[in-house]
């Protein structure tokens, strides 16, 4: 007996949401920009500029402890996460006020704060120093990227389908966009070249789901001339779900599999591709699709 996800006869009325899901995503849209001004991105330090050092304790490293006593030594926040094995850290410090010698006076208290806990047998693998010019043309890259990735879009889809199609396309992107940046802000998740990355994929994503839709679409109009396009875009739209559930949901397995199994240094990558997953295809069947009935 074949196993099947979707039955093959849904008729689904999608276009009729439309109008409220339409209006929940403006709504969703504005508060994700009030959200980048109030509370901000929590930009990370390869957008901010900081000292990253990675620590191997004698054992098990006690994260708790750890990170009670170095946040008492007045040198800002400090970030701590277990870094492959357990008894591996990596310790993230913001940019110090002053000249090199104030960051690498921050390391030595680091140091000296790490000796009294674990004695000579912590090791310190590797420091990096990420500066403020080094930060800011990251930062500029980053934009460049994710600005480059929707404009490659808009190319693409307006030479192989119209520029109706493109148009839809686009606006589904930058509700993709708008909404994970607001998500990073409310969250306070760190923004880094990995959620960059992670955005990236997301734009690839959602691009693979609206190119799937924008096909049938085109099939569709060629084979109904007489259906009105509200139901011709449901039929597509139910003709194409099985395959949009089982994409979706076979990549979230995998993505779980990677949060919950990953560890700290990917949790943020991951967790964003979730969000990804779960508004690519909403965006694509309530924000790419009915554009293009005007």
């Amino acid at each position: 007996m074949q196993f099947r996800l979707v039955p093959d006869d849904t008729k689904i009325r999608f276009m009729r949401a439309r109008f409220i899901a339409m209006a929940v995503s403006g709504l969703l849209m504005l508060g994700s920009l009030v959200a980048l001004f109030a509370p901000g991105l929590n930009f990370g330090i390869d957008f901010q500029g900081g000292i990253l050092m990675e620590v191997r304790t004698p054992g098990p490293a006690d994260l708790g402890t750890m990170r009670r006593e170095l946040n008492q030594l007045g040198l800002g926040e400090i970030g701590i996460q277990e870094f492959g094995q357990e008894t591996d850290v990596l310790i993230r410090i913001g940019r110090q006020e002053g000249d090199e010698a104030a960051q690498l006076q921050a390391v030595t208290t680091v140091q000296n704060a790490l000796g009294d806990l674990y004695g000579d047998e912590i090791s310190y693998r590797r420091t990096e120093f990420v500066g403020p010019k080094v930060s800011e043309e990251l930062l500029q890259a980053g934009v460049m990227a994710i600005s480059l990735a929707l404009v490659a879009v808009l190319v693409y889809i307006w030479f192989r389908f119209e520029w109706q199609y493109g148009v839809g396309a686009i606006v589904a992107l930058l509700h993709d966009v708008l909404l994970t940046l607001g998500l990073f802000a409310v969250t306070g998740l760190e923004v880094n070249l990995t959620t960059v990355a992670a955005v990236l994929t997301i734009v690839g994503y959602s691009l693979n789901d609206t190119v799937v839709i924008f096909d049938r679409v085109r099939e569709n109009l060629r084979r109904y001339r007489a259906m009105p396009i509200p139901d011709l875009l449901d039929t597509c739209l139910n003709e194409t779900l099985a395959r949009t559930l089982m994409t979706s949901l076979t990549t979230l397995l995998a993505l779980f599999a990677l949060y919950f199994f990953g560890g700290e240094v990917i949790r943020g990558f991951t967790s964003t591709k979730v969000w990804g997953v779960i508004i690519g295809p909403y965006s694509t069947v309530y924000i790419a699709t009915p554009i293009l009935l005007h």
